[in-house]
């Protein structure tokens, strides 16, 4: 396959989002209505909230970490809709993360049906059934070959904007292994040693730390949120109902939020949409224990699926804006790996709390403040990057203005210097006039 310019968008592409589509019905969607289970586990097992906790966390982190299960499909469905697609990148991704929300909208109340009819135990095994569609995910990633990512070692040695430094790196690593040689003619250890440099970024050391607190405060909520409303008199089908509804809220924003931030107007402020989102979500958390009834709980669910859908959108968008396209895989690798600890420590640390309070309010305001913290440092970043720049700027305007002025004074002490010498030499005329007579 002979290597495009750049990425197509579209064509094949939109069946890679169907893909992604539905990968991510199969795994975050399915994961999400575990919380369902929760009530069910419970009481099963004689649990308390923080160890019964320990079952959704587990399944999270594995996803996020390992190279096993659910994380074999959804990082590089991800990453492979960020190959096909550049200028619609945003709707993209806003469609195929849909698969989440819609996910959410039809399974939460089919798996409360199942659970009623076959125990907990058939629910999660006509689950286990549908997840292997997964499979017929998996045929349709075909990969598709750019030319940013067929550079060679000798293709760079030619290249004049290449640093000296680094093509004495790339000659000497070119004799680094005969083995690399005969395996092929491209610098393998070149490209391995470039795939990760952008963990050195600043701004994307900023990113991951944000997107610790972010992960540490969106995860209990999936958890808790069918238990706390089942705490405060809700049924359980309303219950159920109310992760439809945050699912299908969900759809909204990815397609909304992907939509809106591909015009022209926002396209340089993705940023803020993403922290804006986040920050959002934080603010709904802090609310979350005064609102105690139905009625209640379902502008939460609207307002909590809107934002949760929007700034899921935007983290593979703003992760691509930090370091490119060439590092987009490795870099949602390792940003999603970075879910895996929060994932894995904020539900029990979250049903700790309960346990420990007799209430909920405690675990949704820490939730809440993580998140906010997590939209306020990307915010101060921002700021700081951009005062920065404009503190560079003005530097450099300083130094040619100071340039213009140290020539001129050059100048102007060169003319008063050839003025000095002519008067010196009028003096000594006169003086040896003088003299004469």
């Amino acid at each position: 396959m002979a290597p495009r310019s750049g990425p197509p968008d579209g064509g094949w592409g939109w069946m890679i989002v169907a893909g992604c589509f539905l990968v991510t019905i199969c795994t975050r969607a399915v994961t999400r209505c575990i919380s369902i289970f929760f009530v069910e586990f419970q009481a099963y097992f004689g649990q308390d909230y923080a160890r019964t906790a320990w079952i959704h966390s587990i399944v999270d982190c594995a996803t996020m970490l390992c190279g096993l299960g659910f994380a074999l499909c959804y990082s590089p469905a991800i990453a492979m809709v960020g190959k096909y697609f550049n200028k619609r990148k945003a709707l993209a991704y806003g469609i195929a993360m849909s698969g989440s929300g819609i996910g959410t909208f039809i399974l939460a109340p089919v798996v409360q049906l199942l659970i009623e009819q076959f125990s907990w135990r058939g629910a999660l095994l006509i689950l286990g059934g549908f997840v292997l569609n997964l499979c017929v995910c998996g045929a349709l990633m075909r990969p598709i070959a750019l030319k940013e990512d067929r550079k060679t070692a000798p293709g760079l040695l030619e290249q004049e904007y290449v640093p000296e430094a680094q093509k004495q790196d790339l000659k000497r690593m070119s004799i680094c292994s005969p083995l690399i040689k005969a395996w092929s003619h491209e610098c393998l250890c070149y490209c391995s040693w470039k795939e990760y440099d952008f963990l050195l970024m600043p701004g994307f050391m900023v990113l991951a730390v944000s997107v610790l607190f972010m992960a540490y405060g969106c995860s209990p909520l999936f958890v808790y949120l069918v238990p706390y409303a089942l705490s405060v008199g809700v049924s359980h089908h309303q219950a159920a109902f109310l992760m439809s509804i945050l699912g299908v809220v969900d759809i909204i924003g990815n397609i909304t939020f992907g939509w809106l931030t591909d015009r022209r107007c926002l396209k340089k402020h993705r940023h803020f949409c993403y922290l804006f989102a986040v920050g959002m979500d934080g603010l709904c958390c802090l609310f979350l224990p005064v609102l105690q009834t139905f009625p209640l709980l379902v502008p939460f669910s609207f307002t909590f699926g809107y934002f949760d859908g929007a700034y899921v959108t935007l983290i593979p968008v703003v992760t691509a804006d930090v370091v490119g396209t060439s590092s987009l895989s490795s870099a949602l690798g390792v940003v999603y790996f970075l879910h895996a600890i929060p994932y894995l420590v904020s539900p029990p640390v979250a049903g700790w709390l309960v346990d420990t309070t007799g209430s909920y309010t405690a675990s949704f305001l820490l939730c809440g403040f993580s998140m906010i913290f997590s939209s306020t440092l990307l915010c101060f970043a921002r700021l700081a990057k951009k005062i920065n720049r404009t503190h560079l700027r003005s530097l450099t305007n300083d130094t040619h203005s100071k340039h213009h002025i140290w020539t001129n004074g050059a100048i102007a002490y060169s003319v008063t210097g050839e003025l000095d010498q002519k008067d010196a030499e009028l003096l000594s005329v006169d003086t040896s006039s003088y003299s004469n007579r």
